[in-house]
């Protein structure tokens, strides 16, 4: 697109250097090396969906803290009569039990710490629809006019730009080996998002000590005090480059990472549309719209060679008009980004390394204990996934999930509204473009009563 991404001639060069040199366009060569790139344990069993957990799982770990009073809850508990789908081979009309979800805590997260790293070999708890790109982009397409969420493999175009991302030295090239970009960094492996609220105008007339004097405590849906079960999950914001972060990075790639060391979490940022020549962001890497052309704002009359008369993107974007930039997060082993919802569709592309996605339904909002939107990490979880407090959070207790691992050159839909926490199992690549709000009842209804 003319008007989008990176016009330096320093980046013209190097992209003609790896379009027509070092990495030419062959589809079947970059879909063969991404899945080179799948661990061997890819797809991994899938926990089948029961009346009741199966014994192995209903234990809860020794370091979970839960009340007796407190039962179990499935979302979606099965029923003879319910309709039963193949994740990989799902009917063009989604289920009515869709996606499926088990209990969170007693399953889910009993099942597979969130710090475990390694993929669990009896399986794990996979509801979405995998949809393949070539033989299923009409189904696909269905499931994200529903606005219901899915995952798509073997897009070309998206296998291309990994295995471009898999070339040394590389990356580090495009977003520049001395430009400094937003990063966080914690003591855990915790990350959780937080805004300061700007001092208001009469705090500033009254001085800091009269603002204090006037504050009130926030309540969250259950009339409790709003405050984190884990303190320390907040991270300092900094900014760093590439190289240093990956310096970081490489130091636990290849080990379990211990929960308590140290972790960095790096960021990129395309701001497209929300501020021309990239002034939206300090740094901003505007390359990322020529990188990752399936996330470019199309319209449905934009001529393309794969789609003459329609828009090869409407899969991912849901209303081009209202995208609002393209951001990547290059995780470290171990990192944990913190349990929320996002008011708008999220497409989500992973380009290396492999990521855990924890989904809840938005009608799981009553049940995970949110931050108020007076807080400063508002729409995110109060409850430490990794050890959740189900005296303090009861309601906890019957909050469903189900969880996908995604692997370089899959693609991730998520409707309006779905809550999502992520664990990098690896280091990885993740980038994500959001394109407005779906006016969907059964994802807005839940999330207004939470006080949204």
């Amino acid at each position: 697109m003319e008007t989008l991404g990176d016009r330096s001639d320093e980046y013209a060069q190097l992209r003609k250097l790896y379009d027509t040199k070092l990495l030419p366009e062959n589809p079947q060569r970059s879909l063969a090396f991404i899945q080179q790139q799948w661990t061997r344990d890819w797809p991994p069993p899938i926990l089948q969906m029961a009346k009741n957990p199966p014994p192995s799982l209903l234990p809860l770990s020794s370091s979970v803290h839960h009340s007796d009073q407190i039962t179990p809850e499935v979302h979606h508990e099965y029923h003879e009569d319910d309709d039963d789908y193949d994740i990989y081979n799902c009917p063009y009309e989604p289920p009515h039990n869709y996606p499926r979800e088990w209990n969170l805590v007693h399953q889910v997260l009993a099942h597979w710490s969130p710090d475990d790293t390694n993929l669990p070999k009896s399986g794990i708890h996979q509801g979405l629809c995998v949809f393949d790109y070539d033989k299923d982009y009409d189904k696909a397409l269905h499931y994200r006019i529903l606005e219901q969420p899915f995952v798509v493999i073997h897009d070309p175009r998206v296998a291309r730009t990994a295995e471009r991302w898999h070339s040394p030295g590389y990356v580090e090239q495009v977003v520049g080996p001395n430009v400094l970009h937003r990063a966080e960094h914690n003591v855990n492996n915790h990350f959780l998002y937080h805004m300061p609220h700007p001092p208001s105008r009469r705090g500033l007339r009254r001085g800091r000590r009269a603002a204090a004097a006037q504050e009130v405590v926030l309540l969250d849906a259950q009339g409790r005090p709003a405050q984190l079960q884990n303190p320390n999950v907040v991270p300092d914001a900094l900014r760093m480059t590439y190289g240093d972060w990956l310096s970081k990075a490489n130091g636990t790639a290849h080990h379990q990472a211990s929960p308590n060391q140290e972790h960095w979490y790096f960021r990129l940022i395309a701001c497209g549309y929300m501020g021309p020549n990239g002034n939206c962001d300090k740094g901003s890497t505007e390359a990322l719209y020529d990188e990752l052309p399936f996330f470019q704002p199309l319209h449905d009359d934009a001529p393309n060679d794969t789609q003459p008369n329609g828009n090869p993107n409407a899969l991912y974007i849901g209303d081009p008009d209202e995208q609002r930039g393209i951001h990547c997060r290059f995780g470290m082993k171990g990192v944990i980004a913190e349990n929320h919802f996002d008011a708008s569709r999220n497409a989500i592309a992973v380009l290396l390394g492999q990521r855990r996605y924890i989904l809840s339904h938005p009608q799981n909002c009553r049940h995970l204990a949110l931050l108020p939107k007076e807080h400063e990490s508002a729409r995110h979880s109060a409850v430490d996934y990794t050890n959740p407090d189900l005296v303090r959070y009861p309601e906890f207790a019957h909050a469903t999930a189900n969880e996908v691992v995604l692997q370089p050159g899959h693609v991730l839909y998520l409707p309006t509204n779905w809550f999502h926490y992520i664990v990098s199992l690896n280091l990885n690549y993740q980038c994500n473009t959001r394109s407005g709000m779906a006016e969907h009842s059964s994802h807005w209804a839940p999330i207004h009563d939470c006080g949204f």
